[in-house]
């Protein structure tokens, strides 16, 4: 698995990770957390290249402020 980034906010629904740096995961990633609990799925990339912001779309039911903090990792 490769480290998606941690998550630094939720907006509008997404929750926003901060990648570490320029690498990313593409839109429609599957995203995890370290206990391979599904978090979500990537819709949108964005922010400046060498740290790019990555907005992930929580799975049916995963409630967001519960991922404020974690770490995200690509499946």
């Amino acid at each position: 698995m490769k480290r998606v980034g941690e998550v630094v906010r939720i907006a509008q629904g997404l929750a926003i990770v901060r990648c570490p740096d320029e690498e990313h995961p593409g839109v429609g990633t599957e995203v995890v957390t370290d206990d391979l609990t599904t978090a979500g799925s990537v819709v949108d990339v964005f922010g400046p290249v060498d740290r790019p912001y990555v907005a992930v779309s929580p799975d049916e039911g995963r409630r967001l402020a519960t991922l404020v903090g974690q770490r995200l990792y690509a499946r």
